[in-house]
């Protein structure tokens, strides 16, 4: 799992107001960052720059590898069950083994549930299952222990440590500190503009 994520003296600009210039960041495999700061800074902009859902004011991104993004929208069908929301992007995205990531989480009692009826927990459990079963190299993720309890946090975070020590990149964005073996941090308030 070869992966690289650079970006190149990134700014960012939303609307009138210019939130930080000059950001430039290199993750290889293995790597983990975790992006700082207070409400309104720039994180979430930023992981959407990464993730090339927003262009940035200036500078540019690169990657070499497949991303998956986890953020406050949730890509699954807010009508169907979990068990066939989930299964419709185990298809398109081929996942072999579906069930490790529903056992990992602790999702096997939800998969009768629609995905409008899950806590804002069990949504975030059922992202992460949905990001496991991509087998992508580069995660960014935005706020991901939002609404977690403290045993899914910890969940969370084993699997982004695991994630990273086979060779994966992990970008998290999050006023919460997270428990992340050798990550490096960039606080975003040193590139407000």
């Amino acid at each position: 799992m070869q992966a690289q994520l650079i970006a190149n003296d990134i700014a960012c600009r939303r609307g009138e107001r210019l939130l930080f210039k000059g950001l430039s960041l290199g993750c290889a495999p293995g790597d983990a960052l975790q992006v700082t700061g207070s409400n309104g800074v720039g994180k979430s902009s930023l992981i959407r720059i990464l993730a090339g859902l927003l262009k940035p004011f200036s500078g540019e991104v690169s990657t070499t590898g497949a991303m998956g993004l986890i953020d406050e929208t949730l890509a699954l069908d807010a009508n169907q069950p979990l068990g066939k929301a989930l299964a419709f992007w185990e298809r398109i995205d081929g996942c072999s083994d579906p069930s490790r990531a529903l056992e990992v989480l602790q999702l096997e009692e939800l998969l009768d549930v629609p995905v409008r009826f899950l806590s804002t927990g069990q949504k975030k459990r059922a992202a992460f299952a949905r990001l496991l079963n991509r087998n992508c190299p580069i995660w960014l993720l935005d706020e991901p222990l939002n609404g977690l309890d403290t045993q899914a946090q910890k969940s969370v975070e084993a699997l982004v440590a695991l994630h990273c020590s086979g060779g994966g990149i992990a970008v998290v964005a999050s006023h919460q500190a997270m428990a992340l073996p050798d990550a490096q941090t960039l606080a975003i308030e040193d590139f407000a503009a």
